[in-house]
């Protein structure tokens, strides 16, 4: 009878030992998959953003933007650097700016904000709203 029970406890001890080897093989497989999503995730989030900067800047040299703004000293309009401390500052959004849906509010010199209308009216009536958010992003950008 003794040894009965002393060969149960131990089929009963090696099924538990084993089981617990297998839940941490799984375990480790698990977070192995859930490290590779996350790092394709990541990879794929840069590469939208290199697009999205990389879009940003062509329009903001092909709709002349480039023309009045230097991203170091100002030319006609204010520079892109002056341009996003003063949005920072005050919590702006260049992109309800360029809708023409908030006022000027880094060159409020009324000249210069018909000009920059005018200018604005050329252009941005056709753009997309990710267009415009792709200017906004290539903007912050500049340090």
């Amino acid at each position: 009878m003794k040894k009965s029970v002393f060969v149960l406890a131990l089929a009963a001890l090696f099924f538990v030992s084993c089981g617990e080897k297998k839940k941490e093989e799984v375990k480790k497989e698990v977070e192995t998959t859930v490290e590779t999503v996350e790092d394709e995730v990541k990879d794929a989030a840069t590469e939208v953003v290199a697009d999205n900067l990389e879009l940003g800047k062509k329009l903001f040299t092909e709709k002349t933007c480039a023309t009045c703004h230097n991203p170091d000293m100002k030319i006609i309009g204010p520079s892109i650097k002056d341009i996003n401390k003063v949005y920072a500052e005050q919590n702006g959004n260049m992109v309800k700016f360029l809708k023409g849906e908030s006022p000027a509010i880094v060159d409020t010199d009324p000249g210069q904000v018909a000009i920059m209308k005018a200018n604005l009216d050329g252009f941005v009536k056709d753009m997309s709203g990710d267009e415009l958010a792709a200017i906004a992003a290539y903007m912050r950008s500049v340090k």
